[in-house]
């Protein structure tokens, strides 16, 4: 074991920056994705390239997970099965809290602790270290997990216990889907109205009706350019299936999502998956006629 080493399994567009945030902290960060493009560009920043998941983890006491799917997260807690007892690990994705409680229940059995810990933001933010964590579970895990937290975010959250940090997570992204969708509709209602686009942000912005999502999207709505590296469409389509299922499980109304959800749905549709989720504004810009 290494002192100040991080086991970073997972290096996708959100995976890469926050592990090179740690690089340029000063820890020794060991890598691994099943894409080997992603192993040389994590090696290329000065990490370490890991052969698997348990590679990554043999010389961290923490090790950070950033995984797309259930599936993932499974296989990797099977991975992490024979790591020495006492590690952390910190998993960052978005997923069901069941998931994550399975996975909890599979590493204890192991001697190991998994804290549920979502970050809100997108991978642009993240780069830029914009990004927030909403850290849950154990008391005295958390804080072993704040030192590698504060390299990669700027705040963090403790939120309490295990799975109240994905329940945060939900509740955020539903006013993310609720506010890019109205970031989208007002700037089609300016386009429209034959209003400078320029000035409409500007002035947005600095008035009452600004939100985080008008001000990082609303630029590449008003240019109806939505290759940027934000958060893909196809991606965002799983975590608003995840918080309808969550709504479902509590039993809260969400109309203004449930409404929203549809021109997501929609940009899916006509093959904008890869796209940046800025692409409801060409959804609501199609039905405008534009």
């Amino acid at each position: 074991m290494t002192e100040r080493a991080v086991g970073f399994i997972g290096l996708g567009e959100m995976g890469s920056a926050l592990s090179a945030h740690l690089l340029a902290a000063g820890w020794v960060v060991a890598g691994y994705d099943i894409d080997a493009a992603r192993l040389a560009a994590h090696e290329e920043r000065g990490g370490q390239a890991a052969a698997s998941p348990a590679g990554a983890a043999v010389r961290a006491e923490v090790i950070i997970t950033s995984l797309p799917s259930a599936q993932a997260l499974r296989h990797v807690a099977g991975e992490l099965s024979g790591t020495p007892p006492g590690r952390l690990v910190i998993e960052t994705s978005t997923l069901p809290v069941t998931v994550k409680e399975d996975a909890r229940d599979f590493l204890a059995k192991r001697h190991l602790v998994l804290l549920d810990c979502p970050l809100s933001g997108t991978a642009a933010q993240a780069r830029t270290k914009d990004i927030v964590a909403y850290l849950s579970g154990p008391g005295d895990a958390k804080a072993r997990a704040e030192p590698v937290l504060r390299a990669m975010t700027r705040g963090i959250h403790d939120v309490g216990a295990f799975g109240n940090g994905s329940a945060v997570k939900f509740i955020a992204n539903l006013l993310v889907a609720v506010h890019n969708t109205a970031a989208a509709e007002a700037l089609v209602l300016a386009e429209r109205a034959g209003l400078d686009l320029a000035t409409v942000l500007a002035a947005v912005r600095d008035g009452a009706g600004t939100s985080r999502m008008f001000e990082v999207r609303g630029p590449a709505m008003a240019a109806a350019d939505y290759s940027g590296p934000g958060m893909r469409a196809s991606v965002f389509g799983k975590d608003l299936e995840i918080i309808a299922g969550f709504a479902r499980d509590v039993g809260s109304p969400t109309p203004l999502f449930a409404l929203a959800s549809q021109f997501y749905q929609a940009a899916l549709a006509q093959g904008r998956g890869e796209e940046d989720t800025a692409c409801v504004h060409a959804v609501l810009r199609g039905l405008a006629g534009g």
